[in-house]
C-alpha cells in the first residue's frame, strides 16, 4: 500500500502544532479564495529536464488551511537517484518502490479540485508536469501558489526566501530538512498563519494557472558533478543555443507576421515542453531571448495576468503579448529576414528600435 511507505521516516510527526501569533481565521472569508489547498513537496534525482522524482508527499487543507489528511510515497526513478547526500535515498531503499505511473491514481486523487501549493512552486509543479507527461496521464491540477510569492506578498521580514526562514518566522520546528513529508508538512504549518493573514488583509492571492504538458522530450542536460551544483533557486541549467543568425528587423506590430530575427520571450507554463517550443522558434529563425527589453517582439504566456517581471515589462514597453496557441499560429508563417529569401507584403510592421 502507498500509505506504507511512511515507514520510511518513523521520527516524523506529521501533526500540526501550535503556532505564534493570531490563529483565529476572520469572520469575514474572501469568498474568491479557493476550496480546498495540497501543499506538495518532491524529491528529485536533480534539478535539470530530464531529472525525475524519487519520493512525495501532499498535505490536504481545507478552504482555511486545517489540515485534513496527509500522504507520502517513495518512487522509484529506475536510474541513479542523484544527490543522496541531499535526500539520504539510496538506489537500495528505491529498488523495491512504485514507479511513478502507479502512484498516478492516489496522486490524482489527493491533488483533484484543489490548489498546489508548494515552496518555490514552478519547480514542483514542472517535476509533477513532467513525469504525468511521460505515464502518459494529465496531472489534475488548475493552479498553483508560491509560498514564495505569498510571503512577498504579505511583505514578512525574512532575511531571505529558503523555507527554514519562512518556518522559523512562525516557530515551526523541522524535523527532517529534504525529505518530502516533513518538508511539506513544515510547509503546511507555515502556509496556514500565512493564509489567515492575506485574508484578514483581504489580499488577492498570488495564484498562476498550471498549463498540464501535452508534449515534451527528454533530451539528456549536463549532470552537476558537485553537490554545490545543486542550487534549489535554479533547477534548469542554462541551455547554450547558437545565435540568432538573423538581424532584428524591428518591433513585431499586433496582427501582422513574424519576421525572422525578431526576438520572442517566454512566460510561465506551456502545454507543449518549453524546451520543445523554444526550438521550434529558433528553427523558425527567431531569435529566443532570455529576458524581456525593449527589443522584444513578443512575450508568449499562457497567464497575461500573472504578476510576473516580464509581463510587468511587456506592459512597460508596449511588447506584444500572446498566449501558446495564437504563437503556434504565428510560427507557421514566419517571413524570411530582408535578403534571405523571397520577398512578401510589408506587413510586419517598421523597424524600430
Amino acid at each position: 500500500m502507498l500509505e506504507d511507505r511512511m515507514a520510511a521516516a518513523p521520527s516524523i510527526t506529521p501533526a500540526i502544532g501550535p503556532q505564534p501569533g493570531p490563529q483565529t481565521p476572520p469572520d469575514a472569508w474572501p469568498e474568491g479564495y479557493p476550496q480546498g489547498y495540497a501543499v506538495v513537496d518532491v524529491e528529485t534525482t536533480g534539478l535539470a529536464r530530464d531529472d525525475r522524482i524519487i519520493s512525495a508527499a501532499v498535505y490536504q487543507l481545507d478552504a482555511r488551511g486545517e489540515v485534513q489528511d496527509h500522504w507520502y510515497t517513495l518512487v522509484n526513478p529506475q536510474r541513479d537517484p542523484g544527490p543522496v547526500w541531499i535526500h539520504g535515498l539510496t538506489s537500495e531503499v528505491l529498488a523495491g518502490a512504485p514507479l511513478f505511473p502507479d502512484v498516478v491514481p492516489e496522486l490524482s486523487r489527493r491533488l483533484a479540485d484543489r490548489v498546489l501549493v508548494a515552496h518555490n512552486a514552478m519547480f514542483d509543479w514542472s517535476m509533477l508536469a513532467r513525469e504525468y507527461a511521460r505515464a502518459r496521464a494529465t496531472a489534475p491540477v488548475r493552479q498553483r501558489l508560491c509560498t514564495i510569492a505569498l510571503s512577498k506578498e504579505l511583505r514578512l521580514p525574512l532575511p531571505n526566501h529558503k523555507l527554514e526562514s519562512l518556518a522559523a518566522h512562525y516557530g515551526v520546528v523541522q524535523e527532517r530538512a529534504h525529505h518530502a513529508l516533513d518538508d511539506a508538512r513544515v510547509l503546511a504549518e507555515a502556509f496556514r498563519p500565512s493564509l489567515r493573514r492575506a485574508a484578514r488583509e483581504k489580499l488577492r492571492l498570488p495564484l498562476l494557472t498550471c498549463q498540464p504538458l501535452t508534449e515534451w522530450s527528454d533530451s539528456p542536460a549536463a549532470r552537476p558533478q558537485s553537490p554545490a551544483a545543486y542550487r534549489p533557486t535554479s533547477w534548469r541549467p542554462a541551455r547554450k543555443r547558437p545565435a540568432c543568425p538573423y538581424p532584428n528587423p524591428g518591433r513585431y506590430v499586433a496582427g501582422g507576421r513574424l519576421v525572422q530575427g525578431m526576438r520572442v520571450a517566454f512566460s510561465g507554463d506551456t502545454s507543449v515542453d518549453r524546451e520543445l517550443l523554444e526550438d521550434r522558434a529558433a528553427e523558425a529563425g527567431l531569435h529566443v531571448a532570455t529576458s524581456l527589453s525593449r527589443l522584444t517582439s513578443l512575450l508568449v504566456t499562457n497567464d497575461p495576468d500573472s504578476r510576473t517581471s516580464k509581463t510587468a515589462k511587456a506592459a512597460q514597453f508596449g511588447t506584444v503579448v500572446v498566449d501558446e496557441a495564437a504563437f503556434m499560429q504565428l510560427l507557421q508563417d514566419v517571413r524570411p529576414a530582408p535578403g534571405a529569401g523571397p520577398s512578401a507584403p510589408s506587413d510586419a510592421g517598421p523597424a524600430s528600435g
